[in-house]
């Protein structure tokens, strides 16, 4: 059974994978594919979210570095990207995020960074599931003397912080009213605090965790909420994160919500304007807006598009020294800052471009025009090959067709749970309408005949 999705090992806390009998297999597993066996007393980074179940998976997940002679250094609820920035800078063999990015609190699960601070490849991804998976493993149990120890790491956030803000060149926020929207996830304490040392006046919800109500109602899911808060107090802009903070939706000053498309777009155009923009080229996924492609295209910017998932446009930005790209969906790289998506540093340049150019967000984010689309997810009891669904074939060569120029249509199974997504987009909104009810009872008719 494979252990690793799109993002890392997840599923619902104490039942399989994650269990802390896993937990503590995956620290042995970590230590067997990542340390140097001839340099002893390495060190792990161990962060979290604020799911209830992150007590217990730190705790066997300790044991289990522990026990092969790693030193683990643990930060508490951080965000993901502080995890990765932290474990270059603190100079450990890997660090460990315990998140289920924006599930429910049911479910939790484990991001690995290696030394570099990347999202491990999928070669070291397979070793560990490896060892994980071994009925009997190499053995990797130190004698007494080696075995390493757990230290808690007060001043983690103060470290982040600082970060963060250097990563904006500390820009004055000054005048600036926000509504910040924590999720009560892992930026609940950090986010605030950055946004005011910066001057702005801040406006909070959701900073109020109890180990279950992370990301209920609330956070980069339920940007509305911070939409109304937004109206209500006449502030600037909302800003909402998910769980683990490592992505973000904005609201404008109208209280409309602002496509994760229309940031991409309008911080490229920022950043091609400083200079900053290497080879004026940005990396999005398959799932952003036509509509970003022609405003690019437009600005002479070029676009790479990979497949659905933050790593992959990471990928794509090392692979030829890129600075910028993004996911529709909120996560948004900046290359020469950070390592993975990070939803605090993405609204700091965001709020930078503000400050910059004096206009509103409502105002940037006019530097596109979005086709109407339509995205259905829907729970699915089993994942049979795409290719093998012919009538859901038929249909798709048909939408070819029929969409030429003028659309387009994307269809794939969630990476870490059991949905699958059916998107349709086209300048026509009633074709988008019509097809994406036809291809979705086609997906789910072809699934139901192969049970």
């Amino acid at each position: 059974m494979k252990l690793f999705g799109t993002d890392g090992i997840r599923g619902k806390a104490n039942q399989y994978p994650i269990t802390p009998e896993i937990a503590l297999r995956a620290g042995q597993a970590i230590t067997h594919v990542l340390a140097n066996p001839d340099k002893p007393r390495q060190r792990v980074i161990i962060g979290k979210d604020t799911r209830i179940s992150g007590y217990m998976l730190e705790t066997a997940l300790t044991s289990g570095l522990v026990a092969s002679g790693m030193d683990v250094l643990l930060v508490g609820p951080l965000p993901t990207p502080a995890v990765a920035h932290l474990t270059t800078s603190m100079g450990c063999v890997a660090g460990i995020m315990l998140t289920a990015s924006h599930n429910p609190f049911e479910d939790n699960g484990l991001k690995i960074f290696g030394p570099d601070g990347y999202k491990l490849n999928d070669d070291l991804e397979d070793a560990i599931e490896r060892y994980i998976l071994d009925p009997s493993p190499p053995e990797t149990h130190v004698e007494p003397l080696h075995i390493g120890k757990a230290t808690r790491i007060d001043d983690a956030r103060g470290r982040y912080i600082e970060f963060a803000k250097y990563t904006a060149d500390n820009i004055s926020l000054r005048g600036l009213k926000i509504v910040i929207d924590c999720g009560n996830g892992a930026s609940y304490f950090v986010a605030p605090l950055i946004f005011r040392e910066l001057g702005a006046e801040v406006i909070t919800m959701a900073t109020q965790p109890d180990g279950i109500n992370i990301n209920d109602n609330c956070g980069a899911l339920h940007p509305e909420h911070a939409a109304a808060l937004v109206t209500q107090h006449q502030a600037d802009l909302g800003i909402s994160f998910d769980g683990d903070a490592d992505r973000v939706i904005f609201t404008d000053a109208h209280g409309n919500v602002v496509s994760g498309d229309r940031i991409i777009a309008l911080t490229a155009l920022a950043l091609q304007q400083r200079g900053e923009l290497r080879g004026d080229t940005i990396a999005v996924t398959v799932m952003s807006n036509l509509g970003l492609h022609a405003a690019m295209a437009q600005a002479n910017i070029h676009v790479i598009t990979t497949g659905v998932g933050d790593r992959q446009v990471i990928e794509a930005l090392r692979k030829d020294n890129h600075s910028f790209g993004g996911e529709n969906s909120g996560h948004l790289i900046f290359a020469d800052h950070a390592t993975t998506g990070d939803g605090i540093l993405s609204a700091l340049q965001v709020l930078r471009v503000m400050q910059e150019t004096g206009k509103p967000l409502h105002e940037l984010a006019t530097c596109m025009e979005e086709y109407p689309q339509k995205l259905e997810s829907f729970n699915v009891p089993a994942k049979p090959d795409l290719a093998t669904l012919t009538h859901l074939q038929e249909l798709l060569a048909e939408a070819d067709i029929a969409f030429g120029k003028d659309g387009r249509h994307l269809i794939r199974y969630s990476g870490t749970e059991n949905k699958a997504r059916v998107m349709v987009e086209h300048r026509d909104p009633e074709t988008v309408r019509y097809w994406t009810a036809k291809l979705a009872t086609a997906l789910l008719d072809g699934i139901k005949s192969q049970l």
